[in-house]
């Protein structure tokens, strides 16, 4: 009974991964805009004359200075135009896929034409695009999570609507208390028949792409300069320094617009670099087997996900650090480290970095990805070697899943206003 039981939870742990572990080309918030604007083209049937967007505080602080793929420019306006002109409406988070140079221009065209404004609703994940011309319009929302058309209109008729109507309810934290443990987590990624988790080792193969692109100098060039520091010797050729440099060379590609998908965790690309490159560079370094970097790669993906389902979909704390402490999880089983060695980790992470805030995507994050996989290697090297924030710190507790829990709660209350007064001084910037 308990082994059909175990089953039936390994299960239902790979459906979780093949959910929330997807290719996403671009920023995700962004692409949000532009798959509700691909939408409106699609059913006005014309090209627009004017373009209405509305969006949740929380999305305009993560789209106001993000590249948009393939386009050279940033900004939510630059998202809808070329959602209007070149997206695919069927294609979710790889809407721009295969955007053209031709429609980026026609989308430039468009620019005036469109009005972004923050809506007052209780979503913190909420984009709304009214597509306008000739006296027909369409109308799309998508609320809750960055890909769930909930209402599209034509004309002002309601051809399609979600039971749970946009604007009405927040999108909570998936669970106040997540019916899986880190321990149930670390028995899964170890003992799981290979062949059932394979398929993660596209997220190493996509993000190294995406890395490899970002060593050419994107953005901030922060993998680009700290690799040209190693070869001056300003910087030793280490296991921290590596992963550093792979990390956030995925991000500077990332945020700043390469036409390179990320393999996403929890509808962020960034979570998806911080829970992979870190693994793939200590895979590396230490010389460990495609087994051992598969395994590691689903322990890291699992407790990244694990860890946000406390939190809101998007919110004042960097979700990239607490991404990253799936990646220190990993790094410390491939370090030789077991549960307990796991368990040190993350609340050695937990007691390190739980106050970064997130003050919306740009190329700034690629700093804050760097930052999260050196807390990452620190907390792993010190975790071996059986050290570890105690409990009569901080939010920190001897119980490893009530240290997460306690993050949660942080995150989803505590931050609450912290929140509120980054989109405020960033809307500041705008009306400026």
């Amino acid at each position: 009974m308990e082994h059909t039981q175990m089953k039936s939870q390994w299960i239902e742990f790979i459906a979780l991964l093949k959910r929330e572990v997807v290719p996403a080309l671009g920023c995700t918030e962004p692409m949000s805009v532009a798959l509700a604007a691909a939408n409106c083209r699609k059913l006005l049937g014309q090209d627009p004359t004017r373009i209405s967007v509305w969006v949740s505080g929380n999305l305009f602080k993560n789209g106001m200075g993000v590249g948009v793929p393939g386009t050279g420019m940033i900004g939510l306006p630059v998202a809808a135009a070329v959602g209007i002109t070149g997206g695919n409406p069927d294609a979710g988070l790889e809407v721009l896929k295969g955007l053209t140079p031709a429609q980026v221009d026609a989308a430039k065209a468009l620019l005036p034409l469109i009005k972004v404004d923050v809506k007052d609703v209780p979503d913190v994940l909420y984009a709304e695009v009214l597509a306008e011309a000739d006296g027909h319009s369409a109308r799309v929302v998508i609320c809750t999570d960055h890909t769930r058309i909930v209402l599209m209109e034509q004309d002002g008729e309601v051809l399609m609507t979600q039971a749970s109507a946009p604007g009405v309810q927040i999108q909570p934290a998936r669970s106040a208390s997540p019916a899986l443990t880190l321990k149930e987590i670390v028995e899964f990624a170890l003992e799981v028949p290979l062949a059932e988790i394979a398929f993660i080792g596209e997220a190493a193969t996509m993000n190294q792409a995406l890395a490899d692109e970002g060593l050419q100098g994107y953005g901030l060039s922060i993998g680009k300069m700290l690799t040209d520091q190693v070869e001056r010797k300003l910087l030793s050729d280490d296991l921290m320094t590596l992963a550093m440099r792979l990390s956030s060379a995925a991000s500077d590609a990332r945020m700043d617009g390469a036409m390179l998908p990320a393999m996403s965790n929890s509808g962020s690309g960034n979570q998806g670099i911080a829970a992979t490159m870190p693994v793939v560079a200590a895979a590396r370094f230490l010389g460990s087997s495609e087994e051992q970097l598969t395994r590691a790669l689903v322990m890291s993906h699992l407790v990244a996900i694990y860890i946000k389902m406390y939190q809101n979909k998007l919110s004042a704390l960097c979700a990239a650090s607490t991404a990253a402490m799936g990646a220190g999880a990993a790094i410390t089983w491939l370090l030789g480290g077991r549960f307990e060695q796991i368990s040190h980790c993350i609340n050695n992470m937990i007691g390190d970095v739980s106050g970064i805030i997130c003050d919306g995507a740009g190329s700034a994050c690629s700093m804050k990805v760097s930052t999260s996989t050196s807390a990452a290697v620190k907390s792993s090297l010190m975790a071996v070697n059986n050290l570890r924030v105690p409990q009569s710190e901080g939010i920190v507790s001897d119980d490893v899943d009530q240290t997460i829990a306690n993050l949660g709660q942080l995150s989803r209350q505590g931050m609450l206003d912290t929140d509120i007064e980054i989109i405020n001084i960033m809307r500041a910037k705008q009306r400026n």
